[in-house]
Order: C-alpha cells, then structure tokens, then sequence
C-alpha cells in the first residue's frame, strides 16, 4: 500500500502500527485465540498517493482515507470547523498525516517504539511512545506541546473501532458510574434513540419510548446507527466483553484529561456513503471534549487550551483479558478486576 508500518508483538499480542498514515493501529491481535479486536472499513485502506476521488468531501478526506482501527485524533474531534482561520475537517489533523517514528528498545524483555508528528494547520507536536512487555498490556506514554508563541485550542482523543470476529450481540460493555447524553439532533435517519437525553448510564430511551440498556450490543439485524456520550466518569476506563468467547478488551486513561468517552454505534445502519449499510462495528472513544467539534468545544468551553510552549503528558494503557464477564475495575497497568477499588 505504500504506507510505513511497524508491528509490535510478544508472546500474547501483535499490534501493527501505519507511521505512514496517521500512526494508525490496524491490528491488535490476540494471539492465543487468533482474534483481532478492530474493526477495518470498507473499502479498506487505500494505496499511498491516490488522488482525490471526484469533487473533494466538505468534511474533508478522513472518511475517503478511513481503514478502520484505532486513530489518534487532534486538535478537531468531530464534525469539521473552522477555528481561529484554519478550516480543520472531520477528526483532523493527524490522523491524515505521516508520523515519523524511531526503535526505542527491541529485545524479548520489551519492545519500544516513538512517534511523532507535527500538525501542519495548528502549531501542535505529538510524540507517542508505544511499549510492549512481556504479557497483554500496550502502554501509550504521550507528550502534546504547543510550539507557538500564542495560546492556542484544541480537542483530543482516541478512536478505536471494535467489531470482526469479536464483535457480536454476545459483547457486554462495562465502564464506571457515569452519565450520558444523546446529540440534539438525530445523527442518522436510522438513529434507534431518542435525541436530546441526558440520563444515568446505562438506560436511555428509544425514539418508540421504550428503555434500551446501552451495555448490551445489539446483533447487525438492529440496523440503527448512533451516538452517545459518556461523562461525569468516576474513573476513565472502559471493558468489552464477550460473553461467548470468554475474552475482552479494555482501555485505561486519565479522565482528568480525557473527560468523556464518547459511544459510536453502527449496527449495519450507516446508510449511503461510505458504507452503504454494510458495517457492524462500534467505537469508545476517550475525548477531551464535548459537543463533537473544536468549535462547538470552545463555544461550550471544554476544550483543551495550552499557554504557548506549555505541554501535557499523559499515559494510556489497551489490554485484553480472559475470564472476567463483568469488569468492575481496569488499573493503568492493565490489571482487570470484576470488583472496584476499595
């Protein structure tokens, strides 16, 4: 495809990383069952240095250039915008640009792997520092800075799409007491809730009126596509289980930082472009913001705002586990309890 990528693996697990595009991960597979948790788009990723397909997308390339996986995305999560005069697109910037990366360590004990990307609209920088130890826990160390000499805004967060052969009506979600919101308006006409919500996790109410429980995935047969938003988390992780297969994954953040975690649900009901109804798949996705915008974030004031040459480092953990039906707790070293802290 003409894309750099790095893959990282030990006994448990191989996670393939595109440097070349966005430092996208494609791949995280568990390999003592053979299953990729991720999700990978149709049509799948395109070659390197494709041009535009026909008249440019308003939203911008994001959906054009969309394999699937698990994308990193700043300083706009969400619908595009236009902020302090730079037009950012749909989950702009870095998500659509090439990263560089270096080998920071690559022996039996570790694996280690940086990455860095300078945005090209916004004066931000990246770095991602990705270390795989012996067992199933990726840990993401990040640094974010601010290179210019202004205070500058941004939203933040990570991407990562479910489904495959994981993904099934068996799954169960599991996250802390929390709250959550349904948008204003319908984001499709195959949408199964009801707009404008605001409850306690996890009921919610559909358009019929009746109460869904939104830890329970619904089979492909459900046809709908949604969105949801998950905040006033007392702790920021969240574990999917299936129940069938007896395996899960799990993601750990700090919800200082990543203060929702928003729920993208297309249950065979994304309608015409660029999936026409054909995908089964669902995203929990740790953000700094809400609404689903950089400037729908400032307007409401959740976005993130950096001093100039300030910098915010954080640490992330992904881990798979078995065994454990109903997580009551992650830690950041990717230990999985069926319990909370005491």
């Amino acid at each position: 495809m003409g894309y750099s990528a790095v893959a990282l693996q030990n006994e448990s697990l191989r996670i393939t990383v595109l440097a070349g595009k966005g430092a996208d991960l494609i791949e995280f597979l568990y390999k003592p069952v053979d299953l990729d948790f991720l999700w990978l788009s149709y049509p799948g990723l395109r070659p390197a240095g494709l041009p535009t397909v026909g008249v440019p997308d308003p939203s911008g390339s994001f959906l054009d250039t969309y394999p699937g996986g698990w994308q990193e995305v700043l300083p706009n999560f969400g619908e595009p915008c236009v902020h302090k005069g730079a037009s950012l697109g749909l989950h702009a910037e870095v998500s659509l640009l090439p990263w560089q990366y270096t080998i920071l360590q690559d022996d039996p004990s570790c694996v280690s792997v940086q990455f860095s990307v300078r945005c090209v609209r916004t004066p931000f920088a990246l770095t991602r520092v990705m270390t795989l130890c012996p067992g199933s826990v990726l840990r993401l160390q990040e640094k974010l800075v601010n290179e210019s000499s202004e205070t500058v805004d941004c939203t933040w967060g990570h991407h990562p799409a479910l489904g495959g052969a994981f993904l099934d009506e068996t799954c169960r979600i599991h996250v802390p007491p929390c709250r959550v919101k349904t948008p204003q308006e319908y984001v499709s006409p195959n949408a199964r809730l009801e707009k404008a919500q605001d409850s306690v996790w996890p009921f919610v109410r559909t358009r019929g009126g009746e109460m869904v429980d939104l830890s329970i995935v619904p089979p492909p047969s459900q046809k709908s596509h949604d969105m949801a938003y998950l905040y006033d988390l007392k702790a920021g992780w969240y574990a999917v289980t299936n129940q069938s297969r007896n395996v899960g994954f799990g993601m750990v953040w700090d919800s200082r930082l990543f203060k929702y975690l928003w729920f993208w649900q297309v249950f065979r009901g994304w309608s015409g472009y660029p999936w026409y109804g054909m995908t089964y798949n669902m995203a929990l996705e740790p953000c700094s913001s809400y609404p689903p915008s950089l400037a729908q974030a400032v307007e409401s004031g959740t976005q993130l705002r950096l001093e100039p040459r300030e910098r915010i480092e954080t640490a992330l953990s992904a881990v798979v586990f078995k065994g454990i039906p109903n997580v009551g707790h992650i830690t950041i070293d990717g230990e999985v309890s069926a319990t909370g802290p005491t």
